[in-house]
């Protein structure tokens, strides 16, 4: 199964979605339980409930009982309504992590409404396309509150004037009625988006080659067989290495082997094939927080080819992580945000 190709199907009866690039897994996501904990994106009227001192953060109440961790609370009070949007899992039962800057994303276009300004995708070099789409911005978010700002993503490169303009329309509409109903008791006002949609949304760009939208699908296609190898400890690597990435209640410890491989250069050649592999197997099993590699071994000389490949390979992922060195014995760490549901809990 050669290209990008998008598959939309179910897994326990909820929505899932995965992305196969020439026929290996690439990204997966499952929509979690319904009792759990409101989804990254969902966005919330909480209410403040106490502070947390000397961490300069807010506790606020959620509907249904939940809680909420505001990292930035100077200034609030508590009692005090809030609109909040989820940016990660709050792990072991922890509270929510939320941030007060929302953002209200579709195909093409993400709104801003603390953040003013029209800002085009990087990505998008021609200088006439980019004309084009400042042209349209400018429209369709004429009228807008001052303090609302518009960022068009990757996607919109090329897409007709027509449904560009009724897409940022429909994002515009929603921010301004979502900022206007502050007041009340804690209220989910925007449900987090589910598998299908954030597929959509998100795998827009590249684009696919090909959306399968089917039961069975992963079953017919070879992601069920993906899914099963992910949930093995034990992830096969080039040129007979291996890595072993195991959780843990305190971290995510990642142990690289050579195996039969006994060259001078195994071991390089082993955390090499780690590295680029790495992100992948992270998203995929959902793992964030702290993570330790222990690497194979190799001479400190090349340590600074490893790093690069490590850099390399996470700059292109899309979940923040922070490469933080080596430690006195050798180790490397990263930490990294927890963005998705941990892929044991879902499956």
């Amino acid at each position: 199964m050669k290209g990008r190709i998008v598959l939309l199907d179910t897994l326990n009866d909820r929505p899932a979605a995965a992305l196969m690039v020439d026929g290996k897994l690439q990204d997966l996501l499952i929509d979690p339980p319904e009792d759990g904990p409101p989804g990254i994106g969902a966005i919330l009227r909480g209410v403040c409930d106490r502070p947390l001192k000397g961490q300069g953060g807010m506790m606020l109440r959620l509907p249904d009982g939940q809680s909420a961790f505001l990292r930035q609370g100077k200034g609030l009070s508590p009692g005090q309504p809030l609109l909040v949007q989820v940016t990660g899992m709050g792990a072991d039962g922890k509270a929510t992590p939320v941030t007060t800057r929302l953002l209200f994303k579709s195909r093409y276009a993400i709104v801003t409404p603390d953040a003013p300004g029209l800002n085009i995708a990087r990505s998008i070099k021609d200088e006439a396309e980019r004309d084009r789409l400042l042209e349209i911005a400018h429209e369709a978010m004429s009228g807008a509150p001052d303090t609302f700002g518009l960022i068009l993503r990757s996607a919109a490169d090329e897409v007709d004037a027509d449904a560009l303009a009724e897409d940022i329309t429909a994002m515009r509409d929603l921010a301004e009625a979502v900022t206007a109903d502050l007041d009340g008791e804690p209220e989910l006002l925007v449900d987090a988006p589910d598998a299908h949609l954030t597929a959509w949304r998100d795998w827009a760009s590249p684009e696919p080659d090909e959306v399968i939208a089917r039961e069975g699908a992963f079953a017919d296609l070879g992601v069920l067989e993906e899914i099963d190898a992910v949930l093995q400890d034990a992830v096969l690597l080039s040129a007979g290495a291996s890595m072993m990435i195991e959780p843990t209640s305190a971290l995510v410890a990642v142990d690289v082997n050579t195996g039969a491989d006994s060259s001078l250069a195994a071991g390089l050649k082993a955390n090499l094939a780690a590295a680029k592999d790495l992100p992948r197997q992270l998203r995929l099993r959902g793992l964030g927080g702290q993570i330790t590699l222990d690497v194979a071994p190799m001479p400190k000389k090349d340590r600074r080819q490893f790093e690069d490949a490590l850099r390399r390979a996470f700059r292109s992922d899309g979940t923040d992580t922070v490469l933080a060195g080596w430690t006195p014995l050798g180790m490397y760490e990263l930490q990294r945000k927890r963005d998705r549901w941990p892929l044991t809990a879902l499956i």
